[in-house]
């Protein structure tokens, strides 16, 4: 049986220069499961995606991380693309959100590079994760054990490398929204 995610709220935190495929099919997976979604960002207005250099469609922002109540949501996903996660890494609110998720033991998802930002809000130390390889040093320098795996989970937390991986991604991540917080 499919899981169910009727009645929850996911946030993606995301910024301009977000890996489009990987925003797109993680939350048309979470929609079809039932959640309700939000698109957190830096700004008011839109962002831009990418296709990986390439410009790709423009996506309402519905609120901005400084107005945003991580306690307001289930769950969070953070796509990936170079660009995106390094500028949410770079703003207080974003790594102060992104940490609240961890604090609480909501599920979180993150794919590619979107694991930056967890460096950041130094929530990886003493888990098992994956990304894209160019951040291995930075994840191992932060206290993770980086592996290279399609998708991984650890108490609610699951990674995943690039959009090759993200049939399984959106599937890890659906069942691990519909089981919820997680206790370390």
């Amino acid at each position: 049986m499919a899981a169910t995610l009727q009645g929850k709220r996911i946030a993606f935190l995301a910024a301009d220069g977000v890996e489009e495929v990987e925003y797109t099919q993680p939350r048309e997976a979470v929609e079809n499961a039932g959640a309700q979604v939000e698109l957190v960002s830096l700004d008011s207005g839109s962002i831009q995606a990418f296709n990986h250099l390439d410009h790709g469609k423009q996506y309402q922002v519905d609120v901005t991380v400084k107005e945003a109540d991580a306690g307001a949501y289930d769950g969070l996903v953070l796509p990936g693309g170079v660009a995106n996660p390094d500028f949410l890494r770079a703003d207080p609110d974003a790594v102060r959100f992104v940490k609240s998720f961890f604090d609480a033991g909501k599920p979180v998802g993150v794919i590619c590079h979107g694991p930056w930002t967890l460096v950041e809000a130094d929530v990886v130390r003493g888990r098992t994760i994956t990304s894209w390889p160019s951040l291995r040093t930075d994840l191992t320098n932060a206290g993770a054990n980086w592996v290279d795996k399609e998708v991984v989970t650890d108490n609610g937390l699951v990674s995943s490398r690039k959009p090759d991986d993200l049939p399984a991604f959106c599937a890890k991540i659906v069942e691990e929204f519909a089981e919820g917080r997680h206790t370390a």
